[in-house]
């Protein structure tokens, strides 16, 4: 008797699950026949890369569909990706070296618009030939090594709480996992994101992780605004870490080394190789910030941009925010422009990278080769906003990262 009322039991259960499979199954069908042939292509490499590297569970979010990305997005994907695979053939020896890598800006241009005139078809052929190639060459997956894992984690974590539109990154870095297999594991999330500034000067990841962020920390300097440098109107504090436009100009001793047109001041810190990094806390209305070659003229009116040996960032009227290049170039509206900007100057590789230091999000690179000594560079117009050198922190609170 209790047997029968069981098996009344179960076979209703059992016709649910069938039909649940068969809906489920229907629903992806559905949502694959709408999608457009690049977005299906980006979920069957995700499929692929998710069997050459068997512990990122984080890319079933890809090719399970839950993360589609936009057609744009898709076909930007694709053509960089084809850019990389093609410029390791030509730079392939025994095997790569750093510096084959981190590859120069105009290299990496060169090599973009050959992609581009491309057909898109011989594009993804020349990925899947890739994927397939790693498939036969890595019969059992390839081990990530716990650097990568962790940004893998992290970059899930921020997908699931709405803070990264697409896990766009996390294919990035397993596809440089799979073809720097000589390198070691922890130089790979580095490498990433140098090479992504090289090749988007703008917003090149719209979330950096936090292994990838402290890294960048750790190359903190003690930085402290020079007075010797300021411009009349501008204050600096005792301790040298907080500076405040004044209404009216101080009177001051007049050298070619001190600012009196600019309301700027430099840093005291001449800097001349490796990596360095610090954070200024910033008003809402108008600021600039950046370095200076040491030939730069402080003096007169000259515009601080490029030409002239500054780097900087620049907001004006509290929403204009633009690099000082030549010409200028306008950088993308943001209802609330940063409060702490990162100023990173990497001399060997030619980089001057600009962070929201807040939201870990890359705003800026300049790729430049330095051949003389920078010195950091600020103004400011604010006379109620104090402009501030804090020390840089990778963590805020608890991190699960760490």
């Amino acid at each position: 008797m209790m047997k029968g009322c069981l098996q009344f039991l179960r076979e209703p259960a059992k016709n649910l699950k069938i039909c649940l499979k068969e809906s489920q199954r229907r629903i992806k069908t559905e949502r694959r026949q709408t999608l457009t042939e690049n977005q299906i292509f980006i979920m069957e490499l995700a499929r692929e890369l998710s069997w050459i590297c068997q512990s990122s569970g984080v890319l079933a979010r890809v090719w399970r569909g839950e993360d589609v990305w936009s057609a744009a997005v898709c076909l930007q994907f694709i053509t960089e990706t084809a850019s990389i695979l093609q410029l390791k053939k030509k730079t392939e020896a025994v095997y790569l070296t750093h510096t084959h890598l981190c590859v120069r800006k105009r290299e990496c241009e060169e090599e973009l618009q050959c992609v581009v005139d491309a057909d898109e078809n011989e594009l993804k052929r020349e990925i899947m030939d890739w994927t397939h190639k790693q498939r036969n060459k890595h019969p059992y997956g390839v081990t990530l090594g716990e650097s990568v894992l962790k940004v893998l984690d992290d970059l899930e974590l921020q997908w699931n709480k709405g803070q990264v539109a697409h896990l766009q990154s996390a294919l990035e870095l397993l596809i440089w996992i799979t073809h720097t297999e000589h390198l070691d594991k922890e130089l790979v999330p580095r490498l990433w994101l140098r090479n992504k500034q090289k090749i988007h000067n703008i917003n090149a990841v719209s979330y950096i992780p936090h292994t990838v962020w402290k890294w960048i920390c750790d190359a903190a300097v003690e930085v402290t605004f020079d007075p010797e440098t300021a411009h009349p109107a501008l204050l600096v504090s005792e301790d040298r870490k907080r500076l405040l436009c004044t209404p009216e100009p101080r009177p001051v001793t007049s050298h070619r080394r001190r600012f009196n047109g600019w309301f700027c001041v430099l840093g005291a810190e001449r800097l001349l190789f490796g990596r360095s990094y610090w954070e200024v806390e910033l008003g809402e209305w108008d600021w600039r910030v950046g370095v200076a070659k040491e030939s730069a003229v402080l003096e007169g009116y000259t515009s601080l941009n490029t030409q002239s040996g500054f780097y900087t960032l620049r907001l004006e009227r509290g929403s204009e925010m633009k690099a000082l290049t030549t010409p200028t170039m306008p950088l993308p509206y943001r209802p609330r422009p940063p409060r702490r900007i990162g100023v990173c100057v990497d001399y060997e590789e030619g980089q001057i990278s600009f962070y929201d230091a807040h939201a870990h999000t890359h705003i800026y690179t300049y790729c430049e080769t330095l051949t003389e000594p920078v010195y950091p560079v600020f103004g400011t117009n604010e006379i109620l906003t104090e402009m501030q050198i804090p020390h840089p922190q990778a963590c805020k609170g608890a991190c699960p990262f760490c």
